[in-house]
C-alpha cells in the first residue's frame, strides 16, 4: 500500500476521478469557487489591516496637531533628555512585554499547525492499515476515516474559525471506535493491524488536541488590557512632544510612525493568537485536503471502491 501511495498519487488523476464521482471524490475546499472566495477574503483582510493602521495614524496625527496649537515654542518639556529617557522606559516595557506575548502566541500557532499536519498524516496511515483488517470491517473503517477527514475540512474548520468548537469530539471518531469494537482478528496479520490501529488512533487524537488547542486563543484578557493600557500611555506621552516651532509634517511623522508600528504589532498578535482565520497567515486545512486526495487516488489505483457514509462536508447521510 505504501508503494502505491508513493507511485500513483497524482493530482491529475484525482481530478479525473473527482469528475466521475463528485460526491465521493471531492470536498468543498477543492471547489475552485470556494478557493476564489478564500482569496478574496484574504485580500479584504489585508485591506482592512491597512485601513485600521491608517485610521489609527490619522487619529494620532490629528490629536497631535490639535495639541500643537496651544503648545509653547520648544514643546511642553523643559528638559528634552529627561523626557526622552522616560519615553525610552515606556517603549522598552511595551516592546519587552509584547515580545514575550508574541513568542507565546507563535508557539500556540505552530502547535496547531503541526497538529493539523500530523493528524492528516496519521489518517492516511490508518487508511493503509485498514486494508489488512477482516473484509467485513475493512470498507466500513475506510469510509469512516474518509468522513472523519471531510468533517475536519468542513464543519470542524468552520467552527474553529468561529471559535465555537470547544471540547466537542469528532462524531466520526466515535463511529470508528464502535466499528473497531466489532472487529475480531483471525490471522496474525489482522492482529498486527489491529494493534497498530490502536496506536495510530492515539496518535491521531493527540494531534487533533494540538490542532484545536489554539482555536480559542491563548492570551488572557489581562494581557490584552495591559498591552492596550501601555499603548495608550505611550500615545498620550507622545502628545506632550507637540512643538509649535517645529514643522507640522515632522510632528505628524513623529507620532504617526510610533502609532503605526504599535498598531501593526497588535494586529500581528491578534492574528497569531487566533490562527484559524481566512486572512493572511491563517491556518487552512491544506494537510487534510492533501491526505483526502491521496486516499482517493490510492484506493482507486488498487481498485478498492468505498462509499463513505457522509456527504462532501463529512455530515452523515440520511438513512
Amino acid at each position: 500500500m505504501r508503494v502505491i501511495l508513493d507511485r500513483h498519487l497524482s493530482y491529475r488523476r484525482y481530478e479525473k476521478e473527482a469528475t466521475a464521482h463528485p460526491d465521493t471524490r471531492q470536498s468543498h475546499a477543492a471547489d475552485p469557487r470556494w478557493r476564489a472566495a478564500g482569496t478574496r477574503r484574504v485580500a479584504m483582510n489585508v485591506v482592512w489591516g491597512f485601513v485600521i493602521i491608517a485610521v489609527a495614524v490619522a487619529v494620532a496625527v490629528a490629536a497631535l496637531l490639535l495639541v500643537r496649537r496651544r503648545a509653547p515654542e520648544g514643546g511642553f518639556f523643559v528638559d528634552g533628555d529627561r523626557a526622552a529617557g522616560v519615553f525610552g522606559v515606556l517603549a522598552t516595557g511595551f516592546s519587552v512585554l509584547l515580545g514575550f506575548v508574541v513568542f507565546l502566541s507563535f508557539e500556540s500557532y505552530d502547535q496547531s499547525r503541526s497538529g493539523a499536519e500530523q493528524e492528516a498524516l496519521v489518517l492516511v496511515q490508518q487508511v493503509e492499515n485498514a486494508q489488512f483488517f477482516p473484509p467485513t470491517a475493512r470498507g466500513e473503517l475506510t469510509g469512516e476515516l474518509v468522513c472523519y477527514g471531510r468533517s475536519v475540512v468542513g464543519d470542524e474548520w468552520d467552527r474553529m474559525r468561529a471559535g465555537t468548537l470547544g471540547d466537542t469530539i469528532n462524531p466520526w471518531g466515535v463511529k470508528l471506535f464502535r466499528t473497531l469494537r466489532t472487529v475480531r482478528p483471525q490471522t496474525a496479520t489482522q492482529q498486527s493491524a489491529y494493534d497498530k490501529w490502536r496506536d495510530q488512533t492515539s496518535a491521531r487524537e493527540e494531534a487533533r488536541r494540538d490542532r484545536v488547542h489554539g482555536a480559542v486563543g491563548v492570551i488572557p484578557a489581562t494581557l490584552w488590557v495591559v498591552l492596550f493600557f501601555i499603548a495608550a500611555v505611550i500615545f498620550v506621552f507622545m502628545l506632550f512632544f507637540a512643538d509649535r516651532g517645529e514643522l507640522a509634517v515632522v510632528q505628524g511623522m513623529l507620532i504617526g510612525s510610533v502609532v503605526a508600528v504599535m498598531t501593526a504589532l497588535l494586529l500581528l498578535l491578534n492574528g497569531l493568537d487566533r490562527p484559524f482565520h481566512d486572512g493572511v497567515g491563517g491556518l487552512q486545512p491544506v494537510g487534510m485536503e492533501r491526505s483526502l486526495r491521496m486516499v482517493d487516488a490510492a484506493l482507486g489505483s488498487i481498485g478498492v471502491q468505498v462509499q463513505p457514509p457522509c456527504d462532501a462536508r463529512g455530515r452523515p447521510r440520511p438513512t
